[in-house]
């Protein structure tokens, strides 16, 4: 029964998708810290392309992670996102799950 339990902790499939790409994950791990940012803020503190970064914070946007509010400075487009209260809740059982597979003992290498 132990076993068992142990390896559902390692059952990779429980990783939520969304999240788990390193561009996503970086965006939201920055959102979460700063609560909101620019599109530009995000590409260079995450140091990602934009057209990587625009598929992917749509991606959360689409699965309700993020929103973004599209406005203008100075009659330059602005988009600021922030992470959605959906996306705090995916977020942490993301980040819960993953420690489960840290927190599993380390067999001492030879």
């Amino acid at each position: 029964m132990e076993k068992e339990k142990e390896e559902k902790k390692l059952d990779y499939k429980l990783l939520d998708r969304i999240i788990h790409s390193r561009i996503r994950f970086a965006a939201l791990c920055y959102l979460e810290k700063v609560d909101q940012a620019s599109f530009i803020d995000i590409r260079d503190t995450i140091r990602a392309t934009d057209g990587n970064l625009s598929v992917h914070l749509r991606k959360l946007e689409d699965a309700g992670y993020v929103f973004c509010d599209k406005t203008y400075s100075k009659r330059v487009p602005l988009s600021l996102y922030r992470v959605t209260a959906r996306g705090k809740e995916a977020f942490s059982r993301y980040r819960e799950q993953v420690g489960n597979f840290f927190s599993c003992p380390v067999k001492d290498q030879p």
